[in-house]
């Protein structure tokens, strides 16, 4: 069981530590370690446990391995190196391919390779160096209000930047990793000036400061404050099955841009085997398992992501929304630009 010498907060495999963040790191010291019972995995999730205890659930009926899990929206990290080499992760989950970067950067992950799973995964979703695995595909895709913009209007990220639209774009913070993926993606297919000039473009036709998270953008488009957002495609299947947020979801349409030349952008949420992981073999064993068909079909029924296993079909929901052609760059394409996304965002003040 993972405890705390400075915090009495359990983690089990139904409790999830989501007060880390409040509790500040500097509590989070190498000491802060526990005994690590055999045949269990350490898990250090910045994805909800909501999201993840199917699969969980699913696991521990498979393989009789208990997981342990911790969960917050940031620090863990930060956690695993103050913890150095005591510390009992096994296993970091992440919502998007930049902390798996951060997690190799800061030394914190080993290099796996493992047949299963590079069988499972094409090698445009992982690591070079096998630090760090995709799990699940999203698109990064445009909502428009279905009231207000025609659809042949705006198929293309490009097309954001029309004068037509001014004032009409709604965005979360441009240095969040899911735009940071984006724009990094356009800086390596388009070359950073063209990058720059098209990130200007959104910033003169935002509707207000980047703000909230991507449904909320949606949310803004319901409400008439602006007509152009861009968000992940899962969310799009989370509002449609939350009563409160249906109107919302059926107020866009939403599109997949750039079908005609180099496709829509995806990111993937993935993992990543920590560098002490103390549980080494059932850590493995639980990563080939989240690349499985049956994990994978978890994954796109309950969580509304692409599966990146290639054997396995999405969910009758995401065949709704149709195929499209994905963008061909790799992830550590994309990774070699992000420090230049991130000092694009700051020059041009995007988010202020």
């Amino acid at each position: 069981m993972l405890t705390s010498k400075s915090c009495p907060l359990r983690i089990g495999r139904r409790v999830a530590l989501t007060a880390l963040t409040a509790l500040g790191l500097s509590a989070l010291v190498p000491g802060a370690v526990s005994q690590v019972q055999a045949q269990e995995v350490n898990v250090y999730s910045y994805r909800q446990t909501f999201l993840m205890e199917p699969l969980f659930e699913a696991f521990e009926q498979e393989s009789g391995i208990k997981i342990n899990f911790l969960y917050a929206n940031k620090g863990l990290l930060e956690r695993a190196r103050a913890e150095g080499m005591l510390s009992p992760a096994d296993v970091f989950l992440t919502s998007d391919f930049g902390r798996l970067i951060d997690a190799k950067t800061m030394g914190l992950t080993q290099p796996l390779s493992d047949a299963d799973i590079e069988s499972n995964l094409p090698a445009q979703y992982r690591d070079p160096d096998g630090h760090w695995f995709g799990l699940t595909r999203r698109a990064r895709v445009i909502f428009a209000s279905k009231d207000r913009i025609d659809p042949a209007d705006v198929q293309t990220y490009e097309d954001l930047t029309k004068p037509e639209f001014k004032g009409q774009i709604c965005i979360r913070s441009g240095l969040h990793n899911y735009n940071i993926g984006l724009f990094a993606a356009m800086i390596a297919s388009q070359g950073s000036e063209a990058t720059e000039a098209w990130l200007q473009g959104v910033k003169d036709n935002l509707a207000r400061r980047p703000q909230g998270n991507d449904r909320a953008q949606v949310k803004a488009i319901k409400e008439g404050e602006c007509s152009l957002a861009i968000g992940n495609t899962y969310y799009m299947g989370k509002m449609l099955n939350n009563p409160e947020q249906v109107a919302w979801a059926e107020s866009v349409n939403m599109i997949f841009p750039n079908q005609g030349d180099r496709g829509t952008h995806v990111n993937v949420s993935g993992m990543a085997l920590a560098k002490h992981a103390p549980n080494r073999e059932q850590a493995v064993a639980f990563m080939r398992f989240l690349l499985s068909p049956k994990a994978q079909a978890i994954y796109a029924s309950e969580n509304f992501e692409y599966p990146v296993n290639p054997a396995v079909a999405p969910s009758e929901l995401l065949k709704s929304w149709g195929d499209y052609k994905v963008e061909e760059l790799g992830l550590a394409d994309m990774a070699a630009q992000r420090a230049a996304a991130s000092s694009l965002v700051e020059k041009l003040r995007f988010n202020n």
